[in-house]
């Protein structure tokens, strides 16, 4: 039979890039990249687009009714920075979303179900090197609390209704194609684009904050292998842990600069994001990916640079 793919938030940093790729393996017409906005990509002219609100359980039902998804992938979210603006929209948005999609997927036997989560679960309290797949977990943003709750009730859905769900924890995600979504890992997308326009660019994390990351390539392409994957390898049915590369601003800066001699990286203080960052870990250990679905990146840190300098330049 053949796939039929929701993309539920299609104009996020993920969503943009993910619809393309897909598009690419399931052709086309057989990819419904679906949002509140209008795309500004070319997403809405190299297949179907459908304007959705994720919140909306009636207009949710038409899609599933009228496509009848085989897979669908819930990306809308609000994510940490922009969450603690308005958390209890954070909360509504990433938990009721998720719900209603949970619910549908399995009213309409929809196949698989996949659903972002993040490193943001993890908290004050958390191992902060090398961080396991199973350790305390005590978020303190809005959009961490919302995805542990989430990866609970995809585990719940699992064991309770049998829906193959599957998840990823990301790390921070850098990309050249779409602008960053209000996250508090951003500084590593907006300091690409202030090197070359400005020759300098203010962090507002601080020189020593160490964070897990990914280039968006590996990200999508981890994603779609997870999916892909057989289920009977799938033990883990709250999220995997993910890893790309780690690395703090000052390293991200010496790498710039054997591109851009001259580029200065500067500090912001008190910016309400360094609480946030200084929560999470600094690395993660992403074992269970590895063993079970043959996860490995792609992209370290030189090349990353190289990336997104060329096509940013471009």
């Amino acid at each position: 039979m053949a796939e039929k793919i929701v993309v539920l938030g299609s104009n996020g940093q993920i969503g943009t890039e993910l619809v393309t790729a897909l598009r690419k393996v399931y052709g086309e017409s057989n990819v419904v990249a679906c949002d509140i906005r209008r795309p500004d990509y070319d997403i809405k002219n190299s297949g179907p687009f459908e304007f959705v609100n994720v919140l909306e359980k009636d207009t949710l039902k038409s899609i599933f009714q009228r496509y009848k998804p085989t897979q669908v992938y819930l990306l809308a979210a609000l994510l940490s920075a922009t969450g603690e603006q308005n958390p209890k929209l954070a909360w509504d948005l990433n938990m009721n979303g998720l719900l209603n999609i949970l619910d549908l997927a399995i009213t309409y036997q929809t196949a698989k179900v996949y659903w972002p989560s993040s490193i943001a679960v993890f908290g004050p309290n958390s191992p902060k090197d090398n961080t396991p797949q199973f350790c305390v977990m005590d978020p303190n943003t809005v959009y961490g609390i919302s995805k542990l709750a989430g990866e609970r009730w995809c585990e719940y859905y699992h064991q309770k209704y049998n829906l193959d769900v599957r998840s990823i924890r990301y790390p921070g995600l850098i990309s050249w194609k779409a602008a960053p979504g209000g996250g508090t890992t951003d500084y590593a997308i907006h300091i690409f684009h202030d090197a070359l326009k400005k020759g300098t660019y203010a962090s507002f994390l601080n020189a020593a904050t160490e964070l897990p990351m990914m280039y968006m390539d590996d990200a999508i392409r981890g994603t779609i292998e997870l999916m892909d994957a057989d289920a009977s390898k799938i033990t883990i049915r709250s999220s995997y842990n993910f890893a790309g590369v780690s690395f703090t601003p000052e390293i991200l800066a010496a790498e710039i600069r054997k591109h851009i001699p001259e580029f200065t990286l500067t500090y912001a203080e008190n910016d309400p994001r360094q609480n946030i960052a200084d929560s999470w870990p600094r690395s993660i250990d992403d074992s269970y990916a590895v063993k079970e679905w043959g996860w490995k990146p792609e992209f370290n840190l030189e090349r990353l640079a190289i990336e997104m300098i060329n096509n940013l330049k471009k």
